[in-house]
């Protein structure tokens, strides 16, 4: 496998804050998704969810104190069925709330079914700086299979439409999906790396428990690609996206050097964040403490919570310093950086345990880089959960 290190946004110890807003609402339910989106007939009253976003940032502003944001991210759920307005009202309330500098990463995730270039100008005018594409697939026999509401006509012509509009574009693919073949694969992610992007999101199809995918999985009526066929797509990808200057900086993700999400690195190099709507986690500190923090995930009931008490919360845990260092690991060696080993040591009062470090080194799975950090293999990637359960 082709071994090339990206240039990630320097790691400087402040992996810094970000706020996550979840829009729960999807135009339809995709076989696939266990993410908390919900389906609803009548309109949802944008006005009324817009005062409990502001309400619950209140809320989450006196367990955070003053910070200074870094990103923002909308994710759903589809935010692009938010008008404009909401979304232009919601950005306005973070910047109430915490310090929020002109020119930071601020991205909506979109899906093509629901992209039109007004709406696109009008979430480019509310200050969204980076769209997410929902595209998932390159064929349109696959895209049927997913459940999208789009074909490859829309994705191509929302791709279009986000190059000309927002300064930053990142789409999702799938892959892994029933027999799919490593030059299919090879095939249509040249073509979206062709598509001029600066990131992709690139994910395994995965049968989650709760779906209707786990359903026919479960009564052999859909077969998906075996641990040896999804390594070879892993494996594939790697080589693929490195080759052609898109290498991957963490596990599911790959970027041109420097266009890594900014957001996500914040997640990823166990940053604090704010989690707002229905179903969204954070990660708040205060001191050495750290607030866990979750929502409640069924919409209506979220508001109702919201409105009554000025919050949706039903989970506030402080974390003790070990959970703190396990997170800390759980997160970091997703990244092609790995884990800064100082912040560890000073997070957890300890070193790596030498026995279980050295066992995993001589299988091949985890290397030092130097003294100061810690990463998976490419082949520890591959059984990366595992890796970390060892570690932990």
């Amino acid at each position: 496998m082709a071994s090339v290190s990206p240039i990630l946004l320097p790691d400087n110890g402040d992996p810094g804050f970000g706020v996550y807003v979840h829009w729960p609402f999807c135009a339809a339910k995709c076989p696939y998704c266990d993410f908390n989106s919900h389906v609803r007939r009548e309109p949802v009253d944008q006005n009324r969810y817009v005062a409990a976003f502001l309400k619950e940032m209140e809320t989450a502003r006196r367990l955070s104190g003053p910070r200074t944001v870094t990103s923002v991210f909308l994710g759903g759920g589809t935010p692009s069925l938010m008008d404009p307005e909401t979304v232009a009202a919601v950005l306005d309330g973070i910047a109430r709330n915490w310090h929020m500098p002109d020119g930071i990463e601020i991205t909506m995730e979109a899906n093509p079914s629901s992209v039109e270039a007004t709406r696109f100008r009008g979430y480019r005018a509310a200050g969204v700086n980076r769209v997410s594409l929902g595209v998932q697939a390159l064929n349109d026999r696959d895209l049927k299979f997913l459940g999208r509401l789009h074909n490859v006509e829309d994705a191509l012509k929302a791709i279009r439409l986000a190059r000309e509009i927002f300064p930053r574009m990142s789409f999702d693919l799938i892959y892994a999906r029933p027999n799919q073949t490593v030059a299919e694969w090879d095939l249509e992610l040249q073509q979206a790396i062709s598509y001029a992007v600066d990131h992709l999101s690139l994910y395994q199809l995965t049968i989650e428990e709760g779906t209707t995918f786990y359903n026919l999985h479960k009564m052999g009526k859909l077969i998906v690609p075996d641990g040896e066929a999804s390594a070879d797509l892993y494996e594939a990808t790697q080589e693929i996206t490195a080759r052609e200057g898109m290498p991957a900086y963490e596990v599911s993700n790959h970027a041109r050097p420097g266009a890594e999400s900014r957001h996500n690195l914040t997640y990823w190099r166990y940053g604090d964040y704010a989690g707002i709507g229905p179903g969204a986690h954070g990660r708040l500190s205060n001191g050495r403490a750290k607030l866990a923090t979750e929502t409640e995930r069924k919409p209506e009931e979220w508001l109702r919570l919201v409105e009554t008490r000025g919050h949706g919360m039903t989970v506030q845990d402080t974390l003790n310093i070990g959970e703190q260092a396990d997170e800390l690991l759980l997160m970091g060696l997703r990244l092609k950086e790995g884990v800064d080993l100082a912040r560890w040591q000073m997070l957890s009062g300890r070193d790596p345990d030498p026995d279980k470090e050295d066992f995993l080194i001589s299988l091949g799975f985890i290397e030092r880089l130097g003294n100061s950090r810690l990463r998976c293999t490419p082949q520890g990637m591959l059984i990366l959960d595992a890796v970390v359960a060892d570690l932990a």
